[in-house]
């Protein structure tokens, strides 16, 4: 199961009311689901340079709109870049896709059901 920060959704509807609140949160899936798409690309064309930069533009992306399990599996991608412990980026990364794809569907259904 994916956890959302419901509270800091909350939080964000109440600062920008639901017109605004719903474009933040669909523009920042929309930027989700482009950044894991793209690093999984760099992944696999062996551009670690570039898939640890988009790896922490993810953590600031889930952490706005509540995915904080997305945001600390992000970190420990680039955790293993740093290490350059290679098979840990290899599990890590599929992890980071599963709760991307996860944490997305979830964020999604709350939108139908209005937070």
């Amino acid at each position: 199961m994916v956890s959302l920060d419901s509270d800091r959704l909350e939080q964000l509807y109440r600062q920008l009311g639901d017109a605004g609140a719903e474009n933040v949160v669909c523009r920042a899936l929309e930027e989700l689901a482009a950044r894991l798409s793209h690093t999984e690309r760099c992944y696999r064309a062996n551009e670690l340079f570039d898939m640890r930069k988009n790896a922490r533009s993810l953590i600031a992306i889930a952490e706005q709109i509540g995915m904080q399990k997305l945001a600390g599996v992000a970190s420990d991608v680039t955790k293993c870049i740093d290490d350059e412990d290679w098979v840990a980026l290899a599990a890590t990364l599929a992890r980071l896709l599963r709760i991307g794809e996860s944490s997305l569907y979830e964020i999604w259904d709350l939108q139908d059901y209005s937070i």
